[in-house]
């Protein structure tokens, strides 16, 4: 008998452009494996009784199926498997941090199955071979629903009841659809061809698109429930958290995303006011997820003279601990391709002052001690530093939906500023309104914002379908 694929192969990650190379462009730098090659990763997968990794997925993805059908070279049935849980992995098999690999039984002693790049690249060998096409929606209905945001929430939410024959137009605030993977999401992550690509798709199935259309400007809440038999608000997490202390009005401190989003317009020959560069600066990025790693990447494009990276938490354990007992998600440490490419990194650290006259020329900091029972921060005496910082970028989170109307937003939110929808069918405090992805959830993964699209619209399909019958 031969041996199993899990004993007889070892984990192998797609190979990554030499960092030299690819710092000089904001492009992708990851290549594929070769067929056999994913044949061999997708061998790995132990056919577990009880898929931790399918119940760790928020979609649900039936990763030993689509793993079984690429062992066996069968990559149409594997494509229909995929999609059949989740609208669009061309963006999760780049973007997803792969709780479905945290949870992988093989992982308890081993590098686990590469899930995240087999999904990637059984969506990219989908399209080469000519199975991605426009679905002919032939059962049209004559209900009209509007969905306004075309993050990755709107979009799977929209794609779903223009399956199900709904009349769906989806409404996007800036020039371009996609939302924050649009605008948020570097190039070199996450090219913008592949976003138009899939919106290619969606157009020919018949979802009208309208852009430069901003809720509270150019839509009233009043003018959309006119118009629609429902409307679902997707309109995103897009308040950055701010750090007020002492120093914050000098020049050189900007938001994360204005950074970034300030890069891909740039890549897309999209206008923007905003000129930020980081070549030749000293730069310092507070935030240590993947945000603030985002704008070391794109830091190093920049051609920075320095970067580092401040993070609150303490440096995280090499192995899992008792605090992350498996299948729970692993917060183990791990470096990611920008911090690769080039950056320092501090943790148990707090901005305590920006200093400078007129524009930025320090960050004071100090080491802090983390209290895990108590969760709050202690400083340490004695271990105030001055990191020279030309160039402050604030990564440390989104706090709400942007929801500053000129007229008072007649829907009810969190006190936290999210908008109120029940956590069931997703319906808001105002009747035939609906909300779902980050403005309802709060900041949270791509992954999760297609969930919540998909489970949304078959909330919005029943809501319908009973109001027919009353």
């Amino acid at each position: 008998m031969d041996k199993p694929g899990f004993i007889k192969y070892k984990k192998k990650d797609p190979p990554l452009k030499k960092v030299k190379k690819r710092i000089k462009n904001h492009n992708e730098f990851q290549s594929l494996l070769s067929d056999k090659e994913l044949r061999c990763q997708s061998d790995r997968c132990m056919d577990c009784g009880t898929p931790f990794c399918h119940s760790s997925c928020p979609l649900g993805n039936m990763i030993p199926e689509f793993n079984s059908a690429v062992s066996n070279n069968k990559w149409k049935e594997a494509y229909e498997i995929l999609i059949s849980t989740n609208n669009f992995p061309e963006f999760t098999g780049r973007i997803c941090p792969a709780p479905c690999e945290h949870s992988c039984v093989l992982g308890i002693n081993q590098d686990p199955v590469s899930i995240e790049n087999i999904e990637k690249q059984v969506i990219e060998k989908a399209f080469i071979k000519g199975y991605v096409n426009p679905n002919n929606i032939s059962n049209k209905l004559d209900k009209k629903i509007a969905v306004v945001g075309s993050g990755p929430a709107g979009l799977a939410c929209a794609d779903e009841l223009n399956k199900k024959g709904y009349q769906v137009t989806v409404y996007e605030k800036d020039e371009e659809l996609g939302g924050l993977l649009r605008f948020g999401i570097p190039d070199f992550k996450l090219d913008k061809k592949i976003i138009d690509r899939r919106v290619e798709l969606l157009d020919k199935e018949g979802i009208i698109f309208k852009t430069n259309k901003c809720l509270g400007k150019d839509l009233s809440l009043e003018r959309l429930d006119s118009k629609y038999d429902a409307v679902i608000l997707c309109i995103g997490s897009s308040i950055p958290r701010d750090l007020i202390i002492e120093g914050r009005e000098l020049d050189g401190i900007h938001y994360a995303m204005d950074f970034l989003s300030m890069q891909n317009r740039i890549n897309s020959n999209i206008p923007t006011n905003i000129k930020i560069n980081a070549k030749d600066k000293n730069v310092v990025v507070l935030g240590g997820g993947d945000t603030g790693s985002d704008c070391i990447g794109t830091s190093n494009r920049h051609g920075a003279k320095s970067i580092t990276q401040l993070e609150l938490l303490p440096r995280p354990p090499k192995e899992r601990d008792e605090s992350m007992i498996w299948p729970l998600f692993a917060n183990t440490f791990k470096t990611s391709s920008s911090q690769e490419e080039g950056c320092d990194r501090a943790w148990g650290v707090m901005a305590k002052e920006f200093i400078g006259n007129g524009t930025i020329e320090y960050v004071k900091t100090e080491d802090i001690s983390w209290d895990s029972d108590k969760k709050t921060f202690y400083p340490i005496k004695n271990s105030e530093k001055l990191i020279p910082c030309d160039l402050l970028l604030i990564a440390i989170g989104y706090e709400k939906p942007n929801l500053s109307f000129d007229n008072e937003f007649s829907i009810d939110t969190f006190p936290d500023g999210r908008i109120h929808a029940n956590e069931k069918n997703f319906l808001t405090s105002r009747k035939n309104f609906f909300s779902c992805g980050d403005s309802r959830r709060g900041q949270s993964l791509v992954v999760w914002a297609i969930k919540e699209g998909r489970d949304c619209a078959k909330s919005v399909d029943k809501y319908i379908k009973k109001k027919q019958l009353t």
